[in-house]
């Protein structure tokens, strides 16, 4: 089974960064995850980006799966893009 993927979707790398600083402290991560510049389709200006801060759940059964799907409430994921002006997407 593959895990559940969270992507945190962000306006810029400040807020990425800042995002990525929090998760890693607050779900006690050995390393922060790593921001990803997406370039908008069509836009050639370095301006014109979105940052990314995508998370992995544990696939149910494994050691730490409860927590870390408890960790990784999308209520709580979305709350906390939206206030570095960004949003949850989940694939």
């Amino acid at each position: 089974m593959t895990p559940e993927r969270h992507v945190l979707v962000l306006p810029d790398r400040d807020a990425a960064e800042e995002v990525a600083a929090e998760l890693a402290e607050r779900l006690g991560l050995d390393e922060e995850p790593r921001p990803v510049r997406e370039a908008l389709a069509g836009e050639d200006d370095a301006e014109d980006a979105q940052w990314l801060v995508v998370l992995d759940a544990l696939p149910a059964g494994e050691e730490g799966a409860q927590d870390a799907a408890a960790s990784l409430d999308a209520g709580a994921l979305a709350a906390l893009a939206e206030r570095h002006d960004g949003w949850l997407e989940r694939g």
